[in-house]
């Protein structure tokens, strides 16, 4: 009860009350008693010719009556409105010091009203404002200090192509260390290596080899646009890729050397094992065996010869010569290498690209599904024409890949079989970014693989050249 007359709503209550009382108090002291009897004692004993208010009738009582209330109407109304209007100017002070960034205001008050918790509130709040505050310079000190720091040469330019913003890498790598923000970018690329300003003036990702300080220098450039603040601003990133690169070509060289050294090994062990037995059969002039230790020999010689002819082809490979190819023929003479079920209609308009490379590619696809252990008749190619682009599918009801063989499988030299070369789908890659597509690897739904072959079809390839 007592937390309820406490409240505004109580506290504002008791004062209209207590206004009610007041009016009924001062109308029946201006109508009733004392005041009609002190006129009358002035008007008897000192012939003062006063009229009492009950004679102006109960009109004019009322407005006697609201005249004599209007001062106390004024006070109360004041008593009342006086903590409400301390608080409004205090929470616009503290409004106008948010605006200005200013989290360290607060309002000092002992209420246990509606404008107590208001106040707890607004403090409560000042407080998550500030810890926030604290929390975000803190984060964009160590982002700051990341982004100032890192290798990665960082360049920020606005819509008119001024620096908005650099680090230290890209200081050094335009500019001699001196600050960047300000100047045009363009003028910049001028002074630059020109493979490096073409690269940025194309707007797109590049990996490329500049020279730099008399050697060589391998960047990978990457450029986003975007708005910042509703203006338009470009993100330049330029990576030194040398020492990775260098990393990554020495351990793909030993990764050659120990596929090939096991190949060698695997091939020769048997050769030179069997060249002593043929020569020890000859000696002794057993004659009947040495015509299957020659066959022995000469299938691993062929199996040899083979292994280094496909590494050999695939360091070789050609650029692709594009022409348009009609299906019919071409599935045709695919289906005479290898069998696959044709998924749906081969599409009725031709294609542009090169048909060996391709039709190389699909039999190594077509190959792997049929040594997944699928079903023969799951093994599967759709031709698709989607926009600009056609899509080449195999697919298969095999095992599929794991997250792991998925990642590394277009890989050269990277392979799951006991034999494998690891070059299969790396050819198959190959040649699809050299028609400037790509391949893709998919585990189907209810197991098995999808092998996408995304071939871009550049100008009106469905009409004969």
């Amino acid at each position: 009860m007592w937390r309820r007359l406490n409240s505004l709503q109580g506290r504002l209550t008791l004062l209209l009350a207590v206004a009610a009382v007041a009016g009924v108090l001062v109308y029946v002291g201006l109508t009733q008693w004392p005041l009609p009897q002190l006129i009358e004692w002035l008007h008897k004993d000192l012939s003062m010719p006063i009229r009492a208010p009950a004679q102006f009738g109960i009109y004019g009582a009322l407005a006697l009556s609201a005249l004599v209330l209007l001062p106390l109407a004024w006070w109360l109304a004041h008593l009342v409105m006086a903590p409400v209007s301390r608080l409004l100017r205090a929470l616009e002070g503290a409004v106008a010091s948010y605006r200005d960034g200013d989290f360290s205001f607060s309002i000092a008050a002992n209420r246990r009203d509606e404008l107590g918790e208001l106040i707890r509130m607004h403090n409560a709040l000042g407080q998550t404002l500030r810890e926030q505050r604290q929390h975000l310079v803190q984060r964009e000190l160590l982002l700051e200090t990341v982004v100032q720091n890192t290798p990665v040469a960082l360049v920020l330019t606005d819509g008119s192509g001024r620096v908005a913003y650099s680090n230290i890498a890209s200081r050094h790598l335009f500019n001699e260390g001196r600050s960047l923000n300000g100047q045009d970018f363009a003028k910049m690329l001028a002074a630059a290596p020109e493979a490096l300003s073409r690269a940025v003036e194309s707007g797109e990702d590049a990996l490329l080899s500049v020279e730099m300080d008399g050697s060589e220098e391998t960047f990978h450039l990457s450029q986003r646009a975007f708005r910042l603040q509703g203006r338009p601003h470009r993100l330049h990133l330029f990576r030194r890729m040398t020492r990775e690169l260098s990393r990554q070509e020495v351990a793909t060289w030993k990764r050659v050397i120990r596929v090939i050294s096991h190949e060698l090994n695997n091939s020769l062990a048997p050769i030179s094992s069997l060249a002593h037995s043929g020569a020890e059969l000859a000696r002794r002039g057993n004659l009947d065996r040495l015509p299957g230790v020659f066959a022995t020999i000469s299938e691993r010689a062929r199996h040899l010869h083979g292994f280094i002819a496909g590494y050999a082809s695939f360091a070789k490979l050609p650029a692709p010569q594009p022409h348009t190819v009609e299906w019919e023929p071409f599935l045709a003479s695919l289906a005479l290498h290898c069998h696959y079920r044709l998924a749906a209609p081969a599409p009725t308009h031709p294609a542009r690209f090169d048909p060996v490379q391709i039709e190389q590619v699909l039999i190594n696809l077509i190959k792997n599904a049929h040594e997944s252990g699928s079903p023969e008749d799951e093994v599967s190619l759709a031709l698709l024409e989607v926009g600009n682009e056609l899509r080449i599918e195999v697919a298969d009801r095999g095992p599929g890949m794991s997250e792991t063989v998925l990642a590394q499988a277009l890989l050269p030299f990277y392979s799951t079989k006991r034999s494998g070369t690891g070059l299969g789908l790396a050819l198959a890659r190959e040649i699809a970014e050299a028609h400037g597509g790509r391949v893709l690897l998919a585990n189907r739904e209810g197991g098995g693989l999808r092998v996408s072959l995304r071939l871009p079809q550049v100008g009106d390839a469905r009409r004969p050249l």
